[in-house]
């Protein structure tokens, strides 16, 4: 990229697995409009998410750090986001998403002049518990992809001539429970189901997966799909309305997800917190401008993204564990000596810690698990059996992290409920 982008626009989307995109190989049509887009720019087509559940996927997409350093132990941010980089540079930024993992609960809002975690009641309880009760009657989980771009859009339009920012969305329509409009739910399910029995299905089949039968599975991706659709529509208007304000030629356009999900495979349902490959695969798209319109296999992670924004806007920081996507005159050099990436993910059990971390990439995943307990680390997988890379880099990740106090986090009523909604609880 010869200039600097005038802004940029991180799209986000939840629990978004790559392998439900036809540009990545899906026999059905899921993504018309992000199919088209990959083809007529940069397609990663080997990416991966550094982690399989939002709580520590999207911290390291938003600071380029691994999420052990990402976040504190209570999932909190604990670095700089590419929101506080650019804004010290001068860029007005701007968050929409309604995902309460990442919200002002969690220390999210730092960095952003504007920050709609759909969330914004939430300091008064008596009117949270209000709106609460109106969203449970009207089987509202979370906002739709029409929102988000709603509200982005009126953002932009508040802006000054020539104001260079930062906007990040996160449309999390992907997300169970899987309750599509008719519109899309037709696409793919020619079986009448109601949103009450479809959110019912998709909470046994987290609970109890066994109890899902081929026909019920069927039905759980059928209405993800027709989410992913309507994502897909609306990711493609929301650009175009870019692209009536003379936005999106000067911009750089980044297209991901934060992590994928499961349907039986490995014996769950959602996205528990293994690193497996359905979990991690994850697609990336960039529109930087520049007419390019390439393919490419080398291994790459969203702990990219940052460096990739920092660099197409001549910004220096300091170092980050991944590499920038924006090609020079020698192309792609950076990843191009690549061979894999690494994922993690964590989960508390009994009382104690279980860090576990993958190696992947197109041919090849493995992973290894340890459990820290007392400030003691026992290997819970036999190391022998695993890479010498995979445990090298897992051993450097747990020995930085020890040590790190844990901290308290108090989330209010309005967070518990929307996370009890979305299956978190």
């Amino acid at each position: 990229m010869t200039d600097s982008p005038q802004s940029v626009i991180l799209l986000s989307i939840d629990a978004l697995r790559a392998d439900h995109l036809g540009c990545y190989g899906y026999d059905r049509d899921t993504s018309p409009n992000l199919d088209m887009l990959a083809e007529n720019n940069i397609q990663f087509t080997n990416s991966y998410s550094v982690s399989s559940h939002t709580r520590e996927a999207v911290p390291a997409l938003l600071s380029g750090q691994y999420p052990d350093s990402a976040t504190d132990e209570s999932y909190r941010r604990d670095a700089p986001t590419i929101a506080s980089h650019l804004q010290g540079e001068g860029y007005l930024t701007a968050g929409f998403h309604s995902n309460p993992y990442v919200s002002r609960a969690f220390g999210f809002d730092d960095g952003f002049d504007k920050f709609d975690d759909d969330l914004h009641l939430g300091k008064h309880k008596l009117i949270a518990l209000a709106q609460r009760a109106l969203d449970k009657l009207r089987n509202r989980h979370y906002a739709r992809a029409s929102e988000v771009n709603e509200r982005s859009l009126s953002w932009i339009d508040s802006l000054g001539k020539d104001q260079q920012f930062f906007l990040w969305n996160h449309y999390m329509d992907p997300h169970g429970p899987y309750e599509p409009l008719e519109e899309y739910r037709e696409i793919f399910h020619d079986v009448s189901i109601s949103d009450k029995a479809a959110q019912k299905l998709y909470k046994r089949a987290i609970k109890n997966p066994d109890s899902i039968t081929a026909e019920e599975r069927q039905t759980l991706i059928n209405l993800y799909d027709a989410e992913i659709r309507y994502t897909d529509q609306h990711i493609r208007r929301f650009l175009d309305e870019l692209d009536k304000r003379g936005l999106l030629a000067d911009s750089l356009v980044i297209i991901t997800a934060d992590h994928g999900d499961l349907f039986g495979e490995h014996g769950y349902y959602e996205h528990p917190r293994y690193p497996f490959r359905e979990l991690v695969e994850v697609p990336m798209i960039i529109m930087s401008g520049s007419g390019l319109s390439e393919s490419i296999e080398d291994p790459v992670s969203t702990i990219d993204i940052v460096p990739t924004i920092l660099d197409a806007l001549n910004i220096r920081t300091n170092s980050l564990p991944g590499s920038t996507l924006i090609p020079t005159a020698d192309g792609f050099s950076e990843i191009e000596s690549r061979t894999h990436q690494y994922c993690q993910a964590s989960t508390t059990k009994s009382n104690s810690l279980y860090r576990r971390f993958a190696i992947i990439n197109e041919s090849e995943w493995e992973m290894v698990e340890f459990e820290v307990s007392d400030g003691e680390v026992a290997e819970s997988s036999d190391h022998s059996e695993v890479s010498d890379d995979l445990y090298s880099h897992a051993r450097d990740r747990i020995d930085k992290r020890m040590g790190t106090e844990s901290q308290n986090n108090e989330t209010t009523d309005e967070v518990n409920s929307r996370l009890e909604a979305l299956g978190y609880k």
